[in-house]
């Protein structure tokens, strides 16, 4: 038995005795005719448990603490989705009392497949967590945005129109992002995305998007996953969160106790007559 299977022996009895206290918890459940996000419940057979592939469950937290305001669920969560679930947490989308994170560190190569620089979940930043797993190093940054740093502006700007003309704007950046929760989104505004129009006017519709997670990207990378484009959007989005921490000093999913700094009227802010 390897490292990878201990843990996910370790993992599923916890789940079972946490089943025992709590109303469910998600995670990903693999059967014959494949593999879904699950909310397992007490005597389901926890050997569907499964860690891949890669699916963004925060935004299902969400769909089911407001369905059901009064149930305590748990859920299986890799670093991205514990950064993704405090960024919802501090825009009332997720109730952080009533949800257990059972936290899993990813592998080295998982983290260096996502240029993840914490590929782990912190059970300090959440009122009820645990890890299991020995965390890894971070994986460098992605070499694509040092290769961006050395570009001059106007071929910066020509590799962006580059990029951006190949979206057909189906939205699968959006949809997937655990983020994106507007109800009703700029990107179906008529007066800033003309419908029936591809390539979308350049540069709007993604630098829309950029502008709403200027604070909120936590690099899951999974906007760039299923993009059928293949537009490099962890880079753009690796450069804004930069950018956000020189000039704000903030870090999205990094301290649940950290208020967004985009998200404060001018009173709150800590850049107040700065």
């Amino acid at each position: 038995m390897d490292g990878r299977d201990a843990l996910m022996d370790e993992l599923r009895a916890h789940v079972a005795e946490k089943l025992k206290e709590l109303d469910g918890v998600i995670g990903l459940r693999r059967t014959a005719v494949g593999t879904a996000p699950y909310l397992f419940r007490e005597g389901d057979d926890l050997s569907e448990l499964v860690l891949d592939p890669r699916y963004p469950l925060a935004s299902i937290v969400s769909l089911l603490q407001k369905r059901y305001p009064d149930a305590r669920f748990g859920i299986v969560a890799r670093g991205c989705d514990a950064r993704a679930l405090v960024e919802m947490a501090k825009r009332q989308q997720v109730d952080p009392d009533r949800l257990y994170l059972l936290g899993v560190v990813c592998t080295a190569e998982e983290a260096e497949a996502c240029h993840c620089a914490e590929p782990f979940p912190r059970p300090e930043n959440w009122p009820h967590a645990e890890t299991f797993g020995t965390p890894v190093e971070g994986a460098p940054p992605n070499p694509l945005v040092a290769e961006y740093d050395q570009m001059p502006l106007e071929e910066r700007r020509a590799f962006w129109k580059q990029q951006f003309l190949k979206c057909i704007k189906c939205y699968g950046c959006r949809n997937i992002c655990p983020e994106c929760f507007c109800e009703i989104c700029a990107l179906e505004d008529p007066n800033w995305v003309e419908p029936g129009v591809l390539a979308p006017p350049f540069p709007t519709f993604h630098l829309i998007r950029a502008m709403h997670m200027a604070t909120r990207c936590v690099a899951c990378r999974q906007c760039e996953l299923v993009c059928p484009a293949h537009i490099p959007l962890t880079v753009l989005y690796d450069l804004i969160r930069r950018d956000v921490g020189d000039l704000l000093g903030y870090v999205p999913g990094a301290d649940i106790a950290a208020a967004p700094p985009l998200s404060l009227t001018l009173e709150e802010s800590p850049l107040k007559g700065g």
